[in-house]
C-alpha cells in the first residue's frame, strides 16, 4: 500500500489512560486514522476478535497488523512514522524511559489505585506510599519541559495518562490532594505544560465524568 492507501484503526475507550496514550502518539505524529469506541465492560465481537488474550484496549490495525499493549504500540508507532520522535535515540536514555513508564503502569497504579482503594484504616500510610513513589517522578522531571526534554516524549505519554488524566481523578473524588504543589512542583508545572500540547489536550477524558467513573471503580473495589 502506499502511503494514502495506509489503514490506522484504534479501538480504544474514553477512559482508558492505555488507549488514550496511543491517540496522543497517532495524533502528535500527523498519523489519520480512525477510532472505535468500545462500550466496555459489553466488549463488541471485533475487540474479542482482533485481541482474543487479553479481550482489552487498545487495539491497533495497521494495514493487515494487530497490534496489543500500550508500549509496545507506541514504539511500532514511533518506528513506523518517523516525524516527531517520541522514544529517545539514546540507547541509555530510552532504556530508562521504558523502565520509568514501567514503574508508572505498574507500581504507581497498583500502589496509588488499587491499594489505596482497599486500605481503610491504613489510608494515611498508602497515601504517603504513593507520594513517596510520585517523588521519584518528581525528580525525574526536574529541570526539563518534559520528561523527554524540549519536547513530549513516550514518557511523557505513559505518565500523562496515567496519572494527571486518570489516578488524579480518583484522588479527587476521595478528596485526596495527592500532587500539592509546595511539594510537587515540579510535577504540577510539567502537568500544566502537558495540557497545552494540542495533541495531548483532545485526548484528555472529560474530568467530571472521569471522577464519577473511576469513584464506581473504587466502590466496586471495596465491596468485593
Amino acid at each position: 500500500m502506499t502511503e494514502k492507501e495506509e489503514s490506522v484503526k484504534l479501538l480504544g475507550f474514553w477512559a482508558s489512560p492505555f488507549s488514550r496514550r496511543v491517540e496522543m502518539a497517532l495524533k502528535l505524529k500527523g498519523v489519520p486514522y480512525e477510532y472505535l469506541e468500545e462500550d466496555l465492560p459489553n466488549k463488541t465481537p471485533l475487540l474479542l476478535e482482533l485481541n482474543p488474550l487479553h479481550k482489552k484496549v487498545p487495539v491497533l490495525v495497521h494495514n493487515d497488523k494487530i497490534l496489543l499493549e500500550s508500549h509496545l504500540i507506541l514504539e511500532y508507532i514511533d518506528q513506523i512514522w518517523k516525524k516527531n520522535p517520541i522514544l529517545p535515540q539514546d540507547p541509555y536514555e530510552k532504556a530508562m524511559a521504558r523502565f520509568w513508564a514501567k514503574f508508572i503502569d505498574e507500581q504507581i497504579l497498583t500502589l496509588g489505585f488499587r491499594s489505596l482503594v482497599k486500605a481503610e484504616k491504613g489510608r494515611e500510610v498508602a497515601i504517603e506510599e504513593t507520594r513517596e513513589m510520585l517523588m521519584f517522578l518528581e525528580k525525574e522531571v526536574t529541570g526539563k519541559d518534559f520528561f523527554g526534554g524540549k519536547t513530549i516524549g513516550f514518557l511523557d505519554m505513559i505518565a500523562g495518562s496515567m496519572i494527571p488524566f486518570c489516578l488524579a481523578r480518583l484522588w479527587e473524588g476521595m478528596g485526596i490532594d495527592m500532587i500539592p504543589g509546595e511539594k510537587f512542583p515540579e510535577l504540577n508545572r510539567w502537568i500544566k505544560t502537558l495540557e497545552e500540547v494540542e495533541a495531548v489536550r483532545g485526548c484528555i477524558p472529560p474530568r467530571d465524568k472521569q471522577i464519577e467513573r473511576m469513584t464506581k471503580i473504587a466502590e466496586t473495589i471495596r465491596s468485593a
